[in-house]
């Protein structure tokens, strides 16, 4: 029995290292690994960027690669173990299809935990590192969010542009001032020009060399004047150049610890409430309501990396009967199973999502139906073809 389980098991681990492996690479082929190397032939990272980028991304994919490769790995497996007669010599011996069943489950659990680190704690802290590492690249550059040879609009109270622009620095710099209409206000050339960030503020200072500028001040007679050296007043940086970590990006215990803040300010607010007047109670009131909806996305973030960490244990228990029961032994069979079969996974997560302004329907726990659906079926698939 020994020998036999652990037969099945060296199989279903090297389909999963290989199965894995695509998942990966095809997930890797989406939005990131666009923005990355639009960054690259922008010439705004170098290749060991790259590279450190692609790193940090792994255990991301790795998440949804894991529960997949098992799914896909035991269909393929038992499939062809079923289309051989495998399955039916050793029952023929007296082992039971739930002894076979015994490795690949236990190796589910593993993988269950392994996606419980990975997806609790190392995915985010990773997912925020490489968003960590594209701001500093962006922010060493300048060309992050000045390109060359095109107008800016997007800075509050300038129009700038660029010739070229290298690292920090700026060649034939065109700059509109503007009013607080919007409309152009002075007009500023210099032959070079230097960006100075300051990310922790969020803002950013331009200092000017070798120019000049037409003054256009309400009040004042329109004039023209060169200068050697001239810094402008700093200005905001654009939205996209941002390193601050969203609800997404947090692990368990970051998420937990803001829900726990904004649940003492509920409190906070409610316990004023009980001391103030009529109109004060109803206006707390009100604040309580609207940020107790704020409360459901960060419960439901919570929640959705506890429940799909134990999408593995789900899928071992329903691919093994669902393989047995197609009797084929074809890749292509495997696969199709494997993407329906996350399919309505999934469909359960994205409802959630598009619940999780409506706390009243608890779309929190709704997270936890597939889990529970797909291990009472695969148990009941299981039973029923052990019983045949």
């Amino acid at each position: 029995m020994k020998t036999l389980h652990w037969h099945i098991l060296r199989q279903v681990l090297e389909s999963l290292c290989m199965t894995v492996l695509v998942f990966v690479f095809v997930l890797m082929l989406g939005e990131s690994l666009k923005e990355i190397l639009a960054l690259l032939v922008n010439g705004q990272i170098n290749l060991a960027v790259v590279a450190k980028a692609f790193a940090l991304l792994v255990p991301y994919v790795l998440v949804f690669a894991l529960p997949m490769g098992l799914l896909t790995s035991t269909l393929l497996v038992f499939g062809r173990m079923s289309s051989d007669q495998e399955i039916t010599a050793a029952r023929a011996c007296g082992i039971s299809l739930a002894s076979l069943a015994t490795p690949v489950v236990g190796l589910g659990v593993v993988c269950a935990l392994l996606s419980a680190f990975i997806n609790m704690k190392l995915a985010p802290e990773c997912r925020a590192a490489y968003r960590s590492l594209l701001f500093q690249a962006r922010a060493a550059r300048a060309s992050a969010f000045i390109p060359e040879k095109t107008f800016i609009t997007e800075l509050p109270g300038y129009i700038l542009y660029a010739g070229s622009v290298e690292g920090l620095q700026m060649k034939e710099v065109i700059a509109y001032q503007l009013d607080d209409a919007g409309r152009k206000k002075n007009y500023l050339r210099a032959e070079e020009g230097f960006i100075e960030l300051n990310p922790s503020q969020r803002t950013a200072s331009l200092t000017l060399k070798q120019g000049w500028q037409f003054l256009n001040e309400a009040g004042l007679e329109p004039s023209w004047h060169s200068f050697g050296e001239l810094q402008l007043p700093p200005f905001d940086l654009p939205s996209q150049v941002s390193d601050k970590p969203s609800v997404n990006n947090m692990s368990f215990m970051q998420l937990r610890q803001t829900l726990r803040e904004v649940q003492e300010r509920l409190m906070s607010a409610s316990e004023i409430g009980k001391t103030g007047s009529a109109e004060l109670r109803s206006r707390l009131e009100e604040v309580q309501a609207a940020a107790s909806v704020l409360e459901e996305p960060i419960r439901v973030q919570m929640h959705r990396q506890a429940s799909f960490s134990c999408a593995s244990i789900g899928f071992a228990l329903v691919g093994i009967p669902l393989a047995i029961r197609a009797h084929r032994r074809e890749t292509s069979i495997g696969f199709a199973l494997a993407i329906v079969l996350v399919i309505i996974y999934y469909s359960f997560f994205i409802l959630a999502f598009s619940l999780e302004t409506r706390p009243e329907l608890f779309p929190h726990l709704l997270l936890w139906t597939p889990n529970f659906l797909f291990q009472l079926v695969g148990g009941w698939l299981l039973w029923k073809v052990n019983s045949r």
